[in-house]
């Protein structure tokens, strides 16, 4: 964290706190984005995510949720294990680890989703599917779990624990074989203000404390096309089978603003002291994304290829007090996904899929933040089980599971801090590994 010259009193530091909910070391990722939101979106790494049409297309592609008229509810959990290195290469002030581990820990979100249908809601009773997806940390203790300060050791960029995940969105068909959707992604924006009068031992008098989060509501638009359906609706030409998915979802981000203020008679005197602090988490950058689909029998490949605009996150560290002197450079990247899927009757799927992230952060070295990122393969591996009315429902219900491996390939940082900028006192070597196992069930209405 920064460090003060002035010592703060004890209720700036609790102000600090209220405005970051207290949690695990937290970063720029989400579980859409790092791992993927249902057990499906896990084991194809995110591959068929653009054609899936659950309550997880409300992010990935409204669209999708038109492509099927049942309604869906989902509940699941999952547990994401990473363990991520710092190998210290040396330098003149080392800092002491556990090894080579530099971060070992979890993500345990819980997840529910709805998806149903609105016809009945309006006079043209034209279908239009809604879909509704939140995902709560700790298995739904936290609500928010945001953390942003500077490190000596490094600190990985994308991985910790999640924030609040909530998206809804509505898909319809427009033509025949072509869906159009929209949706949106929501995130919070935390404002904290104090105002007081206090002593040097810390206790304050004539305290004033407001504190409000204010929603942000970020756009998706998506697209899909069956060209058999468009093209030719008897069947019968080359086309059947045959699909596209065209997504865009703009830049998302929480951010917690801190402005304290405070007088110590005989010290410090009118105005007194204002500490600033304005800083941002979880940031996902504006993502084009384009996905192609096809399907033979009881066999299909979908291939994504995801543009991520990364570039754009200079100009929001610019502002951001705890991270803004790192001199940060970033590059646009595109992440292909390759999924498969093969059908065992009405009953059973497996799924799979393979993806390659590069890492977005340019340079190896952020003054006193430390960030460390490299690029990573992911594979995934899954099973889908669908039970025609079991027990005492009356409709069919699903369960999914799905695991998902990561590598996180070998890169050196260079670790600096502000009391000698230019000289770094450390190299490091990134890398490591994550493990993903998620489970849910679906009733279908």
């Amino acid at each position: 964290m920064h460090t003060f010259r002035t010592r703060p009193p004890r209720a700036l530091f609790t102000v600090l706190l209220a405005g970051q909910s207290l949690a695990a070391t937290a970063a720029m990722g989400n579980l859409a984005t790092t791992y993927g939101l249902l057990p499906e979106d896990i084991a194809s790494a995110q591959a068929a995510s653009l054609f899936n049409s659950g309550a997880s297309a409300s992010y990935y592609n409204p669209a999708s949720l038109a492509a099927d008229s049942g309604g869906e509810l989902t509940t699941g959990l999952y547990n994401a294990d990473y363990s991520l290195e710092a190998d210290s290469q040396g330098g003149s002030h080392p800092p002491q680890r556990d090894g080579d581990i530099l971060q070992h820990n979890r993500t345990q979100p819980v997840l529910f989703g709805l998806k149903t249908d609105l016809s009945e809601l309006t006079t043209s009773r034209h279908p239009v599917q809604l879909g509704v997806l939140a995902g709560v940390e700790d298995y739904g203790r936290k609500m928010l779990s945001f953390e942003s300060h500077t490190s000596r050791e490094g600190q990985y960029f994308d991985y910790g624990r999640e924030s609040l995940f909530l998206s809804l969105g509505a898909g319809t068909q427009v033509w025949r074989g072509i869906d159009l959707g929209l949706g949106t992604r929501v995130t919070l924006h935390n404002k904290a203000t104090l105002v007081a009068v206090t002593d040097m031992a810390g206790n304050t008098e004539r305290e004033s404390l407001k504190v409000e989060a204010e929603p942000q509501i970020k756009g998706i638009v998506g697209l899909l096309v069956d060209w058999g359906d468009t093209l030719c609706p008897d069947g019968g030409c080359l086309m059947d089978g045959f699909e596209s998915a065209l997504s865009f979802r703009q830049s998302s981000a929480f951010q917690t603003d801190v402005v304290a203020n405070t007088t110590i008679p005989g010290t410090i005197p009118e105005p007194g002291l204002t500490l600033a602090i304005n800083t941002i988490d979880g940031y996902q950058p504006p993502t084009l994304a384009a996905g192609f689909g096809w399907r033979r029998d009881a066999l299909r490949l979908d291939l994504t290829l995801e543009q991520q605009f990364w570039q754009q996150l200079e100009d929001e560290f610019e502002d951001d007090t705890v991270k803004d002197q790192a001199d940060w450079a970033f590059n646009d990247i595109v992440v292909p996904r390759l999924g498969a899927r093969y059908d065992f009757g009405d009953r059973f799927s497996l799924i799979s899929g393979l993806a390659y992230r590069a890492s977005p952060l340019s340079n190896t070295r952020s003054l006193d933040v430390n960030y460390l990122d490299t690029e990573r393969w992911i594979a995934g591996l899954g099973l889908s089980a669908t039970f025609q009315a079991p027990y005492f429902l009356a409709q069919p219900l699903r369960l999914d599971l799905g695991y998902q491996y990561q590598r996180l390939t070998e890169r050196d940082f260079r670790m600096t801090a502000s009391d000698a900028p230019e000289n770094p006192y450390e190299t490091v070597t990134g890398g490591g590994q994550v493990h993903v196992l998620a489970g849910s069930l679906s009733f279908q209405f």
